[in-house]
């Protein structure tokens, strides 16, 4: 288990009409302690990035006003924006029907959101009703790089995990 579910913002969830119809915010986290969160920019409505939150870190979000994701690689909170200065501002925090997904809007600080150095993690295309019989090949979409990741980051480990 990542962490505890609860918090003091958090209310128990009771019953389907509380969850769907009521005004209590009754987060649902995954059997990981994990809410899934879809990032996107407040302005123009671009997906900047897909990520997890444990209940911490969407507390963390809710007090700052700043993305605070769960790093699943590291094990461990994640301010967005902390070590590269991409800070998420966040303009408005959304959760589905059954509030068990999280919505961030964000406006980001520095212009872009993936460690790898694009504005969007979301920088490829798959294509569509391919007749190919291997993998596939991806088109980039985004070419050109907000940032350079080894300037910004140094030798810091990349948390992608294969």
């Amino acid at each position: 288990m990542v962490s505890s579910t609860s918090h003091r913002w958090y209310a128990a969830r009771t019953s389907v009409e509380q969850v769907e119809e009521g005004r209590e915010l009754a987060p649902r986290f995954d059997a990981d302690g994990l809410i899934p969160v879809v990032t996107t920019d407040h302005a123009t409505g671009e997906v900047l990035m897909v990520a997890n939150m444990n209940a911490e870190a969407f507390a963390k979000t809710i007090e700052l006003g700043e993305a605070v994701y769960y790093s699943r690689s590291r094990k461990q909170l994640w301010h967005k924006g902390a070590t590269s200065g991409l800070v998420q501002k966040v303009k408005e925090i959304l959760v589905d029907d059954d509030q068990d997904a999280v919505w961030l809007r964000v406006d980001v600080q520095g212009g872009a959101s993936c460690h790898v150095g694009y504005r969007s993690c979301f920088y490829r295309s798959v294509p569509i009703a391919p007749s190919a019989e291997g993998p596939l090949d991806l088109e980039f979409t985004i070419t050109e790089k907000v940032f350079d990741p080894k300037v910004v980051y140094g030798d810091a480990p990349n948390p992608t995990k294969l």
